[in-house]
């Protein structure tokens, strides 16, 4: 009899042990729910290019309609610095490489809202250079990289048609400068171009279809 009564002791000692230390050991943390697309353009996109990527600040560039690729990779350079802006520097410092992935996606799939030139219409300065270019100071045609429509060219070249002139503008001026630099083909492109050109071209773009 003390035996068994030893041995039931010893046994329910044992069992509390077990118990105890199961009890003790800490679970493991969820894990933070993946942000989505949605949710950081609404918290930290919108304000700048609008929900659905038609900015209505024409300083700064719709991004609706554009490449995937496009957007990506000029997220990716913003983050690495590689693209210098000060703003999006900052923006995108705080994104991981899934969700620049994913607001890429995001934005290409939204409808770009198209625009209209100003002054550039059928045979101004701006189509002629943006179709034919300037063999005179060996500027070539936007065209032949952009597209006739400006649609671009997949995983090479952005979709211009329905840019603010503004922003193309002010792009085409940053390249000119040296102050964007990550665009090699076009620094060289915009060297050779006039104030006139650069303008009168943005505000053609602003109108392609």
């Amino acid at each position: 009899m003390q035996f068994r009564r030893l041995a039931g002791v010893v046994f329910s000692l044992m069992l509390g042990a077990s118990f105890g230390a199961f009890a003790e050991t800490p679970a493991k943390a969820e894990p933070l729910a993946k942000r989505t697309a949605e949710s950081i353009v609404n918290t930290v996109c919108a304000a700048c290019h609008a929900p659905d990527g038609n900015s209505v600040i024409t300083v700064n560039p719709k991004l609706a309609g554009q490449h995937p690729e496009y957007l990506q990779k000029q997220l990716t350079e913003f983050k690495s610095g590689k693209r210098a802006n000060a703003v999006m520097s900052g923006m995108a410092a705080g994104l991981s490489d899934d969700e620049i992935k994913d607001l890429a996606t995001y934005f290409s799939a939204k409808k770009l809202t198209l625009g209209q030139a100003a002054s550039n219409g059928k045979g101004s300065l701006g189509e002629k250079v943006y179709r034919a270019g300037n063999a005179a100071s060996a500027v070539p045609a936007c065209a032949a990289c952009h597209g006739p429509s400006g649609a671009g060219l997949p995983k090479q070249f952005p979709r211009l048609s329905g840019q603010h002139a503004d922003y193309t503008l002010a792009q085409l001026k940053a390249l000119r400068s040296g102050e964007r630099a990550n665009a090699p083909m076009m620094i060289t492109i915009a060297a050779k171009m006039t104030d006139a050109e650069m303008a009168a071209v943005a505000d053609y773009i602003q109108g392609l279809r």
